[in-house]
């Protein structure tokens, strides 16, 4: 019998250009950008003084900075992979310096007058691609024409998912290291796209012919040995309760953001980063083997690559109804279309949310409410929060939230009326702005603007300040990025003395103080809730 499973240990990480795929590398001119301020500007920085990168990453100060992790070594192949970028990237190269350019003229010269006659100065590769408008301030700015550029920019030639064992929870830093070719590892030359990777994460639980799958996805022979051994014939011991089946609503963390709320008819997903299994599982965890068989919404809070995981979300796809997630601020760079992203790399049934919209569940209804801060105040509007009405029982998922205006939870519980669980992130000293957004960036940012705009949730008062208007009854602060097989997108490492800590360790507290039941989530748990 040639009929094998495929293990629950291998990992598949999604890479484009040889980088891990997130979010901003699959819209062409967010990836345009970040391949020329992000990508080259590491990999040559790194050419110039490998031993430097190599002490930075050792430092916990510099957890998450422009530094290889490469020991020092490998120079040779970065200056490859450098070369290799300029060469299968100049037309995304020329894309984003047209646009810097363009968009420095811009504020340059447009200071309220018509702005018909700068049309002839747009550069080629943008002509019929872009609107040049102002908002009502007469502030200048380019509204993209975001299908057509994909149509014109888009690509799924240098996509692939590679391949490995999991025998730790670390990794490197994916958004300063790119993915050289590694010995333990096979490379499917794959688009994101493409169904045959539906049909291989199906055989984590049915089986399939081992000589057709390698025949399917053309492994070269040197690869072909490492390849069957992430394969085996032993049938996978799936858990008897993933599926639920009772009466009342099951609640389970699977860590940072993600939790899975289940009704005999009904299963919801938000923002699924999974855990694949460690022999030794040092940290408890629930992995792909306790999903369920089929999931009805998989619903994403905002497009950061933390909340947004492509190699988590292909695994999924073959068993998932219908993926939820926010709509953007149409036309904006920094602010790509979650739906134009997930439609270009093989996702279908796509539902896009506004503030206050609904879906209908059999058992309630899932309502997408507004989610201020954690994008540096930046114009963003691809962030929501859920409140989740199941069976009399309210859930609300905040993400990660910010309570900037109090008064907005005031008219949100207004609306929604008191919840029963709060999930609320408490990441209250994040990035600043020009860590994530930074390559987007036409002209540089002031110091001081960059320090004090953000990528923060609530602290204590303003988590606080959610917890009184909600009168809920239980509290949880989660998408900490304290599981370990976070890093990798993360870059987190918390003390005793983290403000993240000693503020959310406060929050609890209080909680507690006043008789709600609270914790900060790690790892595991399961809450079972009778009707």
């Amino acid at each position: 019998m040639d009929q094998y499973y495929l293990k629950p240990t291998i990992k598949a990480e999604p890479l484009i250009w040889q980088w891990y795929a997130w979010p901003y590398l699959i819209s062409p001119l967010p990836a345009a950008c970040n391949i020329v301020e992000r990508h080259l500007k590491i990999m040559q920085s790194y050419v110039q003084n490998p031993q430097i990168h190599a002490q930075a990453v050792k430092d916990p100060k510099l957890l998450g900075g422009p530094f290889i992790d490469l020991e020092g070594k490998k120079v040779e192949e970065v200056k490859e992979l450098i070369n290799q970028t300029k060469i299968e990237c100049e037309t995304l190269i020329t894309l984003n310096y047209s646009f810097k350019e363009l968009d420095q003229a811009l504020q340059t010269e447009a200071q309220g007058d018509s702005l018909e006659s700068l049309y002839h100065r747009i550069p080629g590769p943008l002509k019929g691609l872009i609107e040049l408008v102002y908002d009502l301030n007469n502030n200048p700015s380019i509204r993209l024409i975001e299908p057509l550029i994909y149509k014109n920019y888009y690509s799924e030639k240098h996509q692939k998912v590679a391949l490995s064992d999991t025998t730790t929870d670390f990794r490197k830093f994916v958004l300063s290291t790119p993915h050289l070719n590694e010995t333990d590892v096979v490379y499917l030359d794959i688009p994101f796209s493409d169904s045959k990777l539906d049909t291989l994460f199906k055989m984590k639980e049915k089986a399939e012919s081992l000589t057709r799958i390698q025949e399917m996805f053309k492994i070269p022979p040197p690869k072909q040995h490492l390849f069957r051994s992430f394969f085996t014939t032993a049938s996978p011991t799936m858990p008897e309760n993933r599926n639920y089946h009772d009466e009342g609503i099951r609640l389970r963390y699977f860590g940072h953001a993600c939790i899975l709320v289940q009704t005999k008819s009904s299963s919801i997903l938000f923002d699924p980063v999974i855990s694949y299994p460690l022999h030794s599982n040092e940290v408890p965890r629930y992995t792909f083997e306790d999903l369920p068989d089929q999931i009805d919404y998989v619903v994403i809070t905002h497009n950061h690559q933390d909340h947004l995981m492509f190699e988590t979300l292909l695994q999924l796809r073959h068993k998932v109804r219908h993926f939820v997630f926010p709509g953007n601020q149409v036309g904006a760079l920094g602010d790509p279309s979650i739906k134009l992203i997930l439609k270009h790399t093989g996702f279908s049934s796509l539902i896009e949310l506004r503030e206050m919209d609904t879906i209908p569940l059999q058992d309630g209804e899932i309502i997408a409410l507004p989610f201020l801060g954690e994008h540096s105040d930046l114009n963003i509007q691809s962030k929501l929060s859920y409140c989740i009405n199941l069976k009399g029982k309210k859930f609300l998922f905040a993400a990660d939230s910010n309570n900037l205006d109090p008064t907005l939870y005031g008219h949100i519980f207004d609306y929604i009326g008191a919840i029963d669980m709060l999930f609320l992130g408490m990441e209250c000293d994040g990035a600043p702005l020009s860590w994530l957004y930074g390559p987007l960036l036409s002209s540089p940012l002031k110091r001081t603007h960059d320090k004090n705009r953000t990528l923060s949730g609530s602290n204590f008062e303003k988590a606080w300040g959610i917890v009184e208007k909600s009168n809920c009854k239980k509290a949880y602060v989660y998408a900490m990025g304290q599981e370990p097989w976070l890093n990798y997108v993360m870059a987190l490492k918390y003390g005793d003395n983290s403000p993240q800590i000693i503020e959310s360790d406060k929050f609890i507290q209080a909680c507690k103080q006043k008789g709600i039941e609270s914790e900060r989530l790690f790892g595991k748990k399961e809450w079972n809730i009778c009707q």
